[in-house]
């Protein structure tokens, strides 16, 4: 938190007023987080392709063309006054990378989806049932040799490459090298230097949009990402059915599994924080939702890892932010758990009653949500309002509450949406 004020020394803001208003944003942020009552509610945006189809652009031109995103994304965030920015990161997505490196894990715009639909992964077992125990010896490795290339379609050549913690005695390891001579790995390699170009390129032009709407005084506070051991190999390594079927075929493989991806979860969310300086840690939360799992096996099997990486990342001086798609309601007694200090994460909740979860979680930690996707895209700016005002008397009243939509905004009515941020601040600075 130090470090994310402490950054107001490195932005240009556009004015005096501009400076002031981040000032303003921020520490309304940080009371809610840390369980105060802060100035009034304060209204976050989540990320997805409503700014491009405010904006006019489709899906595929989100992808890849980044002059128009920026337009789009700039025009959005100067329309809307809400608390923090509308975010590039996690909206706009590589489409040129993808095509470099034939990304075969998701289907996106233009390549297996139509050119105006999200994303959509594909599912299949990426992951084998027998290799929990090369996963669980060696993660590198496997992601490397056998994940990477079934994924990629460019990373192929890369199954061809020797393990290289084999390099123990560099003197007699001559041989080790001989697959760069290979035409497959070396037309490889000249593939990776094209990806890293696209790569650079929709980095700057990610950064530099969202660089120019924070100047305007909204904050960003997503520093970086990951997820619960649970869902990185339900989600795409092993796939829905196939982590479903080892829960009772190899549960004591999958077990183990999970616990060796632990260390490996805390290291790509503290990597991310200590690159961007930024305080928070997305955790988007796939397979824990009600229905996937019985409350046993979510405790036995989703909750202890979760648990970890959680501790873990709070340790470093990190703030989880846990966005609970789907609903949490059979959840909501496990998560308060005693074993992680308080005042230390934030649950976004999606389709959860937003009461019950006050009801389990306020005073302990802050919540945030959940104006529903459904009254976004179909329902009435009256609606809305209705809605809000009912959800920050249930949620809001002692403070440690964040207004959100409980879904990534892909649709949604221009007017949903300014009614959402407009009674967020009507009634939620009167608590």
């Amino acid at each position: 938190m130090q470090a994310w004020f402490a950054s107001e020394a490195n932005i240009a803001f556009v004015s005096a007023q501009a400076r002031d208003a981040w000032r303003e944003r921020m520490q309304m942020l940080r009371d809610a987080i840390e369980l105060k009552k802060p100035k009034r509610v304060p209204v976050v945006p989540t990320g997805g392709l409503f700014a491009a189809r405010y904006g006019g652009l489709t899906a595929h031109d989100a992808y890849y063309d980044y002059a128009k995103v920026e337009k789009a994304w700039l025009q959005l965030n100067a329309d809307f006054d809400h608390d923090a920015v509308f975010s590039t990161f996690g909206s706009v997505f590589p489409g040129a990378l993808y095509d470099i490196l034939d990304l075969k894990l998701v289907s996106w715009p233009g390549h297996g989806t139509d050119d105006d639909e999200q994303f959509q992964y594909n599912e299949r077992e990426w992951m084998k049932a027998d290799e929990y125990d090369l996963l669980i010896n060696d993660p590198s490795d496997y992601w490397q040799r056998l994940y990477l290339p079934r994924i990629f379609g460019a990373l192929e050549p890369w199954a061809l490459l020797p393990r290289f913690t084999n390099m123990v005695e560099p003197p007699v390891s001559g041989d080790m090298f001989f697959p760069f001579s290979t035409p497959p790995v070396q037309h490889m390699l000249q593939t990776l230097l094209e990806a890293g170009r696209a790569s650079a390129q929709w980095l700057a032009a990610c950064a530099t949009t969202d660089g120019k709407v924070v100047a305007t005084g909204k904050p960003f506070f997503i520093g970086g990402f990951s997820k619960a051991p649970y869902d990185i190999i339900g989600d795409t390594l092993r796939g829905t059915r196939g982590i479903m079927l080892d829960k009772f075929r190899q549960p004591e493989k999958l077990l183990e599994a999970m616990e060796r991806l632990v260390p490996l979860a805390i290291d790509w969310g503290r990597s991310g924080a200590d690159i961007s300086g930024l305080p928070v840690v997305m955790l988007p939360l796939h397979k824990g939702a009600d229905g996937f799992l019985s409350d046993a096996d979510f405790r036995e099997f989703y909750w202890p890892t979760l648990k970890a990486v959680l501790l873990g990342l709070i340790n470093e001086g990190i703030v989880p932010w846990l966005f609970a798609e789907g609903g949490y309601n059979t959840r909501l007694a496990a998560i308060h758990d005693p074993d992680i200090p308080a005042g230390h994460m934030v649950w976004q909740f999606d389709a959860t009653d937003m009461k019950e979860a006050k009801r389990h979680l306020g005073g302990y930690q802050c919540i945030a949500g959940n104006v529903p996707g459904s009254l976004l895209i179909a329902g009435t700016a009256e609606g809305v309002d209705q809605y809000v005002k009912q959800l920050v008397a249930d949620a809001a009243g002692d403070g440690g509450f964040l207004l959100t939509p409980g879904i990534v905004v892909d649709e949604a009515k221009p007017e949903c949406i300014k009614s959402m941020i407009d009674a967020g601040k009507k009634y939620g600075a009167a608590i």
